[in-house]
């Protein structure tokens, strides 16, 4: 990996590494559970549980942006991981009524500030069809340009970083790009790139 790039990314997982959680009441839950009684055809029944997110399914895309050749990483808060920070593609919920292609150009804007006329599907799948209806999708945003700032809920930070595709396998190597729908986006970018 290039030196700079490193130290780049060293100073990014510092700066937004946690460094202390407390636990707090919640007044307005944003993750919600919703009990199932679920009727076989063979006459058993099921207690279930299913997870909602504001007040939607949970649904979401995740994007692998390309930038002149190289790929647009977030570095993020996540504090229920092992780093307390995480190394990912900019990633949103599909909000009630839009349409995945949407979700994925406004996240893109949203996260990074970054556009693209070049979006392509790259694949789709249940988050974890268990517990949830979350159905995610996978895109590849082609030729992106910088044509704004971030534009960030109050609760979002996130920095983001150019890196190009073998940096990206090393990412993963070093741990750093861990997330399971992060994994997946480079997987799926791997069948285009070999």
């Amino acid at each position: 990996m290039r030196k700079e790039k490193l130290e780049e990314l060293k100073y990014y997982l510092e700066e937004l590494k946690t460094i202390k959680v407390e636990e707090r009441n919640i007044t307005r839950p944003f993750v919600t559970t919703i009990g199932y009684n679920c009727y076989l055809n063979n006459g058993r029944i099921l207690p279930r549980e299913k997870i909602t997110k504001g007040g939607n399914d949970g649904s979401a895309v995740i994007i692998v942006p390309e930038v002149n050749g190289e790929y647009l990483t977030v570095i993020e808060p996540r504090v229920f991981t092992r780093y307390k920070v995480a190394v990912g593609f900019p990633a949103g919920y599909i909000e009630k009524g839009e349409n995945p292609k949407l979700a994925a150009l406004r996240e893109l804007k949203e996260e990074t500030g970054y556009v693209s006329e070049n979006l392509i599907e790259l694949d789709s799948y249940y988050q974890d069809e268990g517990i949830s209806s979350a159905y995610n999708h996978i895109f590849y945003a082609k030729n992106c340009k910088k044509e704004y700032d971030q534009n960030l809920d109050e609760d979002e930070v996130i920095r983001y970083m150019l890196f190009n595709y073998e940096e990206l396998l090393e990412l993963e190597r070093m741990g750093y790009l861990n997330g399971a729908n992060s994994k997946l986006a480079l997987t799926r970018i791997k069948k285009i790139k070999e």
